[in-house]
């Protein structure tokens, strides 16, 4: 019995899914097709638009596992312990002069790669 409440669940699901589709397409479509209209009116209309297939969305069984998804991101960023401005600004620059003691490595090996060619071409 249970299999036949999950098959009404989906195929609800599949009708809700259709119906997102279908106000997306609206919004775009009709933003296009109302073009002389006020951009703030069009504007207006694909926000409303958006949301309403929002909302239809997170109806659905994959709309509610990300919005939980969503929460528990949210609580796992309130845990990170962010760096400080000094810490922060200290590894900028240890990457900035790393960053730059690579490109000069790589300049001098460049620089001794093509002496070595022209050595051996003769250019």
């Amino acid at each position: 019995m249970s299999t036949n409440t999950e098959d009404q669940g989906n195929s609800m699901d599949i009708v809700k899914w259709g119906l997102v589709v279908v106000l997306v397409a609206a919004a775009v479509i009709g933003n296009q097709y109302f073009d002389t209209y006020s951009v703030l009116y069009r504007a207006i209309a694909v926000v409303v638009a958006m949301a309403v297939a929002l909302f239809v969305a997170a109806q659905t069984v994959k709309g509610k596992a990300a919005w939980a998804f969503t929460q528990e991101a949210r609580l796992e960023v309130r845990k990170v312990v962010w760096p400080s401005r000094q810490e922060t600004t200290q590894t900028t620059l240890i990457v900035f002069a790393v960053t730059a003691l690579v490109a000069f490595c790589v300049w001098l090996l460049d620089m001794g790669l093509v002496k070595i060619v022209n050595l051996i071409t003769g250019v």
